[in-house]
């Protein structure tokens, strides 16, 4: 008995018969890759547009166009300065001029909770407007700017750091992954001097593997102050390894970070009241 295709059927096979010609352009013209998705495939026409996509921003890239935002938005006059518009009403004019962004595919975000309504629309007439930006046209393709990296804001940035590259870090059953945020030139760790990290991680890598789960259940910075190329912070933190019984770490923390000649900030001081890896 033979089957025959639908014309449902006979379109699917000709998109597979177009992905795989596409995947094979892209791998020889512009040495793409693609893993093996066999157990997660996507529906052909899905497939097909997303490599059509890819196909199209490599054409536009190519001849890569640039212009200043203020012209991809039409050059815009009808917005009011910023000392021009009460506190009362700086959150509307800020989401005015946010969707107004949107809809010409430019999206401006801050990753800091201090940067308030009133920066961003400061921001974005003053200084992001004469910012240049490459003219990519496709279909819902945004253009996205961080508020954050042309105004770092390094208590926010530093206290994140504490707790996520380095108390997260510690206190997980993954090995060691965030290195890179320790001083080159070394750091002390519980008042021990490391001068070269490979020892410091064996220690830590040592200490995770005791335990089947490594869990950090709080981790809260209570200050952290900036002095020129220092940095310190301060707060508490709580934790448990789980084995056949469960241990826990708790106490105050404090780390003293220092900016180094590409304006990192890295661990160059690290205090942990109850923990003891080594």
């Amino acid at each position: 008995m033979t089957h025959e295709h639908t014309p449902f059927e006979e379109e699917d096979d000709r998109l597979r018969a177009e992905n795989e010609f596409l995947k094979m352009k892209l791998m020889l013209e512009k040495g793409a890759k693609f893993g093996n998705m066999s157990d997660m495939s996507l529906p052909p026409e899905i497939e097909n547009v997303f490599l059509n996509n890819i196909m199209e921003f490599e054409k536009q890239a190519e001849k890569q166009e640039y212009k200043k935002v203020e012209e991809q938005l039409d050059n815009p006059a009808h917005f009011k300065p910023v000392n021009e518009i009460p506190d009362a009403e700086i959150d509307q004019a800020w989401n005015e001029l946010s969707v107004y962004l949107n809809d010409h595919g430019i999206n401006l975000d801050a990753c800091s909770p201090n940067v308030t309504s009133r920066e961003l629309y400061r921001f974005t007439l003053e200084e992001l407007f004469k910012e240049e930006m490459s003219i990519i046209n496709m279909p819902g393709m945004m253009h996205c700017f961080i508020y954050d990296e042309f105004h770092p804001d390094p208590i926010y940035e530093n206290s994140n750091k504490v707790e996520y590259h380095l108390f997260h870090d510690i206190f997980s059953n993954r090995e060691l992954f965030f290195e890179i945020d320790y001083a080159e030139e070394g750091f002390t760790f519980n008042g021990k001097k490391y001068n070269k990290i490979a020892e410091y991680k064996s220690m830590i890598n040592r200490f995770k593997s005791f335990f089947d789960d490594i869990l950090l259940e709080k981790c809260k910075v209570d200050q952290c102050m900036i002095l020129e190329n220092t940095c310190e912070v301060a707060g508490y933190y709580v934790a448990t390894a789980i084995a056949k019984d469960s241990t826990s770490y708790s106490g105050g923390f404090r780390v003293i970070l220092t900016r180094n000649d590409l304006e990192y900030w890295n661990f160059s001081e690290i205090s942990i009241e109850g923990f003891d890896p080594s």
